[in-house]
């Protein structure tokens, strides 16, 4: 039986002048939690910009929450809570007027959920938006968004700047709307810990490119470090999924994907000693997969 998907994009692609999204597949299913994970200029601003129809693919088939993108944005957005780094509320009014603004437009807003968020982030109605901290603009921001009971929730940057107590704040809020398994949750950050604390599935984005995308518990199961003693400078043996090779005199340190145990045993029958087998942490696989990518490109470019 297939799983009801919040997100669909199928093949996108967005071209600008210095930048360009390529063959883009992702897929959210319904009631869980996507993290999407780049470098500055990687890409993931512009696939949540097209997953929330703000701009157009220039090739391949957005579809969200059943509806196509960006045709069908209106129908699609008024089941969607949209919160970025950098949005902007009115300075000169308070959040009062912010609540009843979008109360007004959005007939789930849920009163008893925005007083009790209310409470939760320290927050105060009377309070002008021009008197608040990043981080209380944050709060302000998500509560907003979380008080409409939307399907689908999509956060860029979302923990950028916070310290480590709000952010656990609005984490614990992001992770406190998927009570129901109906909703769902799309983020981008450059923050792993963020990542590995709240989601279910990760992608990785270098280069307007998808790396690597599954689930998170793959990630860390397949992922390891071998520690290698090679005092005799035997040749390393070719390896299905190595991605990265250090070597230090007699010490060698290899990085390899979908690791079990017969990957130990085939070294040691090289004649090289194992000397640890280590997990490595969300950041670690990240920056693996980067320069894995990077590598890759390069050889594509000079092919």
């Amino acid at each position: 039986m297939d799983v009801p998907l919040a997100i669909d994009c199928r093949n996108i692609s967005k071209h600008y002048p210095h930048f360009s999204l390529r063959d883009v597949d992702l897929r959210v299913e319904e009631g869980t939690v996507m993290g999407l994970v780049g470098p500055n200029g990687a890409g993931k601003s512009t696939i949540l910009r097209t997953v929330m129809g703000l701009v157009g693919p220039d090739g391949g088939r957005v579809t969200v929450l059943g509806h196509r993108m960006p045709d069908e944005q209106m129908a699609a957005k008024r089941e969607i809570g949209f919160v970025a780094e950098d949005m902007r509320l009115y300075e000169s009014q308070t959040i009062a007027f912010h609540m009843d603004f979008v109360k007004s437009i959005f007939d789930s807003w849920d009163d008893a959920y925005a007083a009790n968020l209310l409470r939760s982030f320290d927050l105060k109605k009377e309070q002008k938006v021009k008197g608040l901290s990043h981080g209380q603009r944050v709060k302000a921001t998500l509560l907003l968004a979380l008080a409409r009971r939307p399907k689908l929730l999509v956060f860029d940057e979302p923990t950028t700047g916070l310290d480590p107590a709000v952010r656990k704040e609005v984490i614990d809020e992001m992770m406190n709307a998927l009570e129901s398994e109906s909703h769902s949750i799309l983020f981008s950050s450059h923050n792993t810990l963020d990542v590995e604390q709240i989601s279910d599935y990760i992608t990785f984005i270098h280069a307007g490119r998808i790396i690597e995308s599954c689930n998170k518990e793959d990630f860390m199961d397949g992922w390891r470090r071998i520690r290698l003693s090679n005092p005799d400078g035997k040749p390393i043996p070719e390896l299905p999924n190595l991605k990265d090779v250090q070597q230090n005199g007699r010490l060698c340190s290899l990085t390899v994907d979908h690791y079990d145990d017969g990957v130990a045993e085939r070294l040691r029958q090289s004649g090289l000693q194992v000397d640890a087998v280590e997990r490595l942490t969300l950041e670690e696989i990240f920056l693996s997969n980067v320069l894995y990518a990077k590598a890759n490109l390069g050889k594509e470019a000079t092919s």
